[in-house]
């Protein structure tokens, strides 16, 4: 695909920028490559323009003793991607990342430094929106990530339904119920995506294809209006089991709160477990203790409301 390219000479500005990026999770059961949902657990990254060719980056937070500190930093390199898609390069950029979005885990921290790295950028050329409007991001970003059912909630928030077209990355946005939230059960093993996704068959049964096209259309009511859907509709048939040696805990843990009655799924290529409910503080607790009976200290546990924003510049 073809980035969109404008010759024109840049106005850095010469004051930092702030940008804020949500985590995400992909599939939400059925919905392998397409479904994608916001979640309320961000990033912060800060940039500005340096005089000097220099490039000096310093990373806080998750993943902060295993990430690249040079021009090979992920979202540096969006960065990058997204000042040669405006027409020029800085000389030099400072980069701060206080990381909250676990890595590895299926949470869409990749797309959240791709994102947050074009967001950044253009966060910091005058008329930037104007010369990169966030459809472009969206092209650009899914170009580098490869698929876009990350990409599209870590930029419009709440819940997307995004896939490719023609070579095109293509998206539409979905009206969730506010009742809903999400807890999140992040165990301390990471699956790298492309490991994961070595592990699927080539084909399946058709009842299997069946049973994953009925789950994945009720998907949009139960999010929307009829979150008592959201069991059947979070039922897999496509990629889960297919993975469960590459996470034999999280799969197990998504058979036990499925066996509750509780939607839950791998989150992405995992092998963090997500379950979408309207269940109170007091319920969820109850379930978060039941899965530390069983599972002793093998996951952390995090409430999160769903997210409606996408990635914002603070101000």
């Amino acid at each position: 695909m073809a980035s969109p390219k404008i010759t024109n000479r840049l106005t850095f500005k010469a004051t930092a920028a702030t940008v804020s990026i949500p985590a995400s999770s992909a599939n939400l059961g059925p919905g392998f490559d397409s479904f994608g949902l916001a979640l309320d657990i961000r990033d912060r990254y800060i940039a500005q323009i340096l005089d000097d060719q220099v490039i000096d980056i310093d990373i806080a937070g998750e993943g902060a003793d295993e990430i690249k500190k040079d021009k090979n930093n992920l979202v540096y390199k969006s960065m990058h991607r997204a000042f040669e898609a405006m027409g020029q390069q800085p000389r030099g950029v400072a980069l701060r990342q206080l990381n909250a979005i676990p890595h590895g885990r299926g949470l869409g921290s990749s797309s959240a430094a791709i994102v947050g790295g074009m967001f950044l950028a253009r966060a910091l050329v005058l008329d930037g929106e104007m010369l990169l409007p966030d459809d472009a991001i969206f092209a650009l970003a899914s170009e580098i990530e490869g698929h876009p059912d990350n990409v599209a909630p870590t930029i419009y928030g709440g819940a997307t339904i995004a896939w490719m077209q023609d070579g095109k990355a293509e998206k539409v946005s979905l009206t969730v119920d506010p009742r809903i939230t999400t807890t999140i059960f992040v165990p301390q093993a990471q699956l790298a995506t492309a490991k994961a996704r070595k592990m699927l068959p080539e084909s399946i049964s058709r009842e299997d294809a069946i049973n994953n096209t009925i789950n994945a259309a009720l998907m949009s009511t139960a999010l929307s209006t009829r979150p008592d859907l959201l069991f059947k509709a979070t039922g897999d048939y496509l990629h889960q089991s297919y993975r469960k040696e590459g996470y034999p805990h999280s799969f197990a843990l998504v058979e036990l709160l499925r066996g509750a009655g509780l939607a839950a799924f791998i989150s992405g290529a995992g092998p963090a477990v997500a379950i979408l409910h309207t269940l109170s503080e007091s319920e969820i607790d109850e379930v978060i203790l039941s899965v530390s009976r069983s599972f002793g200290e093998k996951f952390t546990s995090e409430n999160s409301a769903i997210s409606a924003r996408g990635t914002v510049v603070e101000k």
